[in-house]
């Protein structure tokens, strides 16, 4: 089938790349301008153009893909299908009809659940044990066309958004193969309509999303941290040092002398070392060890490391 392509960052590179696998025929590659990175702000181009480069495609990087002259370009190559994955901008109605099997996205849930822009960090956040992709057709709405495909994926204890984003981007691009092919096989899409009644949103993540709340049970403050492993990391200030916690656990009690469930002792409070692998704090349910840290100006350690340095102690408490 002759397609074009939309997409921006490694999600997207990794479906590109098996797409490259198969004898269709990428017409366009569609990928975000652009943009400063690094401490020196230079122009750095996106994972999608640079493998479309070195593969010798097309590549374009409208400012807007809402103009008549973009249309018309789309138009122009006839595509049997264009594929949308992880691309960053909403697509005007205008351009959804032109390809014959229309616009086909890949999506990091099983919709309608986590319709939005970061499905694979809010499905860890909110403590999911099962979630996978989806392949729909795109209409004007917010992730809420007709789905096409689906296929589950497991959310295992030790997965943070690093991990299932690799996973789900590598599956994505497998049934996206596999769907493509059953299109061109059968020459239709066969699609559901979602159940709106169903369908719960994963918005984009703001920094004060990752702020965390001991007054929360140990198990939801785990899986904030696994969640926000990405951007922004889960965090907490003691004293003016705002501190990331990039890894934690559930903390076995036995391993406390302290009556940490003396009332006078705040949640956020730091109530003990756990030696040779971390401090413990009280949450809103029990305790949670913190193995690995980054306090703020300074590179990630892990807490035996920040103990030592004097960076933490116990008797300091995690507060706003």
């Amino acid at each position: 089938m002759k397609l074009a392509f939309f997409g921006t960052p490694g999600f997207a590179e990794v479906a590109l790349r098996r797409l490259l696998e198969t004898d269709h025929e990428i017409a366009l590659v569609v990928t975000q301008p652009d943009k400063p990175a690094g401490r020196g702000r230079k122009l750095t181009a996106p994972p999608v153009k640079s493998l479309a480069l070195s593969e010798g495609l097309e590549v374009a990087q409208p400012e807007s893909v809402r103009t008549p002259e973009f249309a018309d370009r789309i138009a122009a190559l006839e595509l049997d299908a264009a594929i949308v994955v992880a691309y960053g901008k909403i697509l005007p109605a205008a351009l959804l009809g032109i390809p014959r099997f229309g616009f086909l996205n890949i999506h990091g849930s099983l919709l309608p659940k986590y319709r939005g822009a970061a499905p694979i960090q809010w499905a860890i956040v909110r403590g999911e044990t099962v979630t996978g992709v989806t392949i729909m057709q795109i209409d004007e709405g917010l992730d809420s066309g007709p789905v096409v495909s689906t296929r589950e994926v497991e959310i295992l204890e030790d997965d943070d958004a690093r991990s299932l984003y690799d996973i789900l981007a590598f599956t994505g691009a497998e049934l996206l193969e596999e769907t493509l092919g059953t299109i061109e096989r059968e020459g239709r899409v066969d699609s559901t309509p979602q159940n709106d009644g169903d369908a719960t949103l994963a918005p984009l993540i703001r920094r004060e999303d990752a702020r965390i709340d001991w007054t929360q049970p140990t198990d939801r403050i785990i899986c904030a941290v696994r969640g926000f492993a990405l951007w922004p990391g889960a965090h907490s200030k003691i004293g003016d040092t705002t501190i990331k916690i990039l890894a934690a656990e559930a903390v076995d009690p036995s391993w406390i002398e302290l009556d940490w469930k003396d009332e006078r002792i705040p949640p956020g409070m730091v109530v003990d070392v756990v030696k040779g692998r971390g401090f413990a704090v009280k949450t809103g349910s029990g305790l949670l060890l913190a193995t690995r840290i980054q306090p703020q100006g300074k590179k990630e350690m892990d807490a035996v490391s920040a103990l030592n340095g004097g960076i933490v102690d116990v008797g300091n408490r995690f507060a706003d």
